[in-house]
């Protein structure tokens, strides 16, 4: 792959045989991401967890303390008083089974984040097909399947992202923004790996985390030291 002059000037500050602290792989990181645009700073964490294994699953959800510097669109499944309560908490769309065929059939896609009250999962569940693939499902483990909508609102908002295992055992997720304070973003990262710690599945023999890589949208990754983990 052939990368630009910029990402060339940026790698050569990052040294591929060290494992960077928390701290100094973030300011390397910000230091890198020099593109035009305010750059995602993303983690990239492999485990040495089997997702084909339901017990060895990681999914869940954080709030990160300093947000992601992204504005969430939510789009809320409820009826009866939900609804009022879901627009009162700032919900940019709350609907039913009206909304159905605007997805499947128009392709209507303009939110982040599907919350939906239990009794809705009935109807959302046609929606599988379409939703599953893009990580939009709502799920009671992320706590976006839930009758507390105006709780759930106000978290997501507030930058509560969620974290789950790929296809690979990865766990990719976004901490903030390059143009977060260093302090901000580590900060995030740490409110991040705690709750990877905390959910590591208790049926998992041998190492948990085997590598974590911090990088910037358009930045080289930068390796970060586990040893702490």
């Amino acid at each position: 792959m052939k990368h630009g002059k910029k990402y060339t000037e940026a790698a050569k500050l990052v040294d591929r045989a060290t494992f960077y602290e928390p701290d100094d792989a973030i300011a390397l990181v910000k230091k890198t991401a020099t593109a035009k645009f305010d750059e995602t700073i993303e983690v990239h964490i492999r485990t040495g967890c089997d997702g084909r294994h339901a017990e060895q699953q990681i999914r869940g959800a954080v709030v990160l303390p300093n947000g992601t510097g992204k504005t969430v669109k939510v789009l809320v499944f409820a009826k009866g008083d939900k609804v009022n309560e879901a627009e009162a908490a700032g919900a940019d769309y709350v609907g039913g089974e009206e909304l159905i065929p605007k997805i499947q059939n128009e392709g209507w896609l303009d939110f982040d984040v599907v919350v939906a009250t239990p009794d809705m999962m009935g109807v959302v569940g046609r929606l599988g097909k379409v939703l599953g693939p893009k990580g939009l499902m709502p799920n009671p483990k992320a706590g976006t399947v839930t009758m507390d909508v105006a709780k759930a609102i106000a978290d997501i908002k507030a930058g509560k992202i969620e974290y789950r295992l790929d296809k690979t055992n990865i766990v990719h997720v976004p901490v903030g923004k390059a143009s977060f304070t260093e302090e901000a973003l580590l900060e995030n990262f740490n409110a991040l790996m705690e709750a990877i710690i905390k959910a590591k599945p208790s049926a998992l023999k041998g190492q948990y985390l085997r590598s974590i890589t911090l990088t910037s949208t358009m930045g080289p990754g930068v390796k970060v030291s586990v040893a702490k983990f």
